[in-house]
């Protein structure tokens, strides 16, 4: 890791996620959302428990003391987040899936904004009237007639408050870095996601209306959600936000839609329409001028 330059970790890191959101939908019909991402977390926590052992021991008394933040982080951003992106991706495409996900900075702003009273300057505010555009013309497909009638597609309102609950998660993160320490803490953040998932993989389990397709695609989803999209890609960004700081680091999150258009296209036959590539650089746009000082 240390002999790889920061922007391939940072780009390995947004090509992983992007592939997540390709895979949850091509799974969609083989695999119900609460067990793959059970399934997903529970890989991840047997792949990165020997990587972070050491390190809890020595971290968890502090990680205890707040516990509170640590239950949230994994109710947010474990248990919560790729869940409801897997049920929105029964509704939607894996496209408008990934480009709302670049909401997430422009949320991040908003929710600073309204609890930790932090003033939003003027070229967030500017950011966040374009982003917003941009995520209407996404969800309405370029429809006026849907505008006027808000008949959106339920996936894509899913993925939405995905993104709220992701940027809740990412806010926590950036506010107590210095308290929690980063490996220990996600480790215990996928078990605390993993035993909110469980009731709801059992109840999955045993529904007579819930099919599970056990195949070799259904049994890659887990294994690449699991290590390549959770701990790989969490260890290369780390690495990479390390290196050249966050400000930076958060730019290269707007390849995440460009690496999921390239694959849903390429491997699952989806099709790239004009309201999607508008709406897209009207979020990008949106996100680099709130980022601007």
């Amino acid at each position: 890791m240390n002999r790889i330059p920061a922007f391939v970790l940072l780009l390995l890191a947004t090509i992983l996620w992007g592939g997540n959101f390709v895979i949850g939908r091509a799974v969609a019909n083989d695999l119900p959302p609460f067990t793959l991402a059970f399934l997903r977390w529970c890989t991840a926590f047997i792949v990165f428990l020997p990587i972070a052992y050491v390190a809890l021991k020595r971290d968890f008394k502090e990680i205890l003391k707040h516990w509170r933040i640590v239950f949230i982080l994994g109710f947010t951003g474990v248990a919560s987040f790729n869940t409801l992106v897997y049920i929105a991706l029964h509704y939607t495409t894996s496209i408008n899936a990934s480009l709302m996900n670049m909401l997430t900075l422009v949320v991040i702003y908003i929710l600073s904004f309204i609890f930790l009273k932090e003033r939003l300057t003027k070229n967030q505010l500017i950011g966040t009237a374009i982003s917003f555009i941009g995520v209407l013309c996404i969800i309405s497909n370029g429809s006026v007639e849907t505008l006027r009638h808000f008949s959106f597609n339920k996936g894509d309102i899913i993925v939405i408050a995905a993104v709220v609950l992701w940027s809740i998660y990412s806010l926590l993160v950036k506010q107590y870095a210095k308290q929690l320490p980063g490996n220990s803490t996600f480790l215990v953040s996928i078990f605390v996601g993993i035993i909110m998932l469980l009731p709801f993989f059992l109840y999955e389990s045993v529904q007579t209306t819930t099919v599970i397709h056990w195949s070799g695609t259904a049994f890659f989803a887990i294994i690449y959600t699991g290590i390549f999209a959770s701990i790989i890609a969490f260890i290369s960004w780390n690495t990479g936000v390390v290196r050249i700081g966050a400000n930076k680091a958060g730019l290269y999150l707007n390849f995440i839609p460009v690496f999921a258009s390239i694959f849903a296209v390429l491997f699952i036959g989806e099709s790239l329409t004009l309201s999607q590539v508008i709406g897209g650089l009207c979020v990008i746009a949106g996100v680099y001028c709130s980022g601007r000082k």
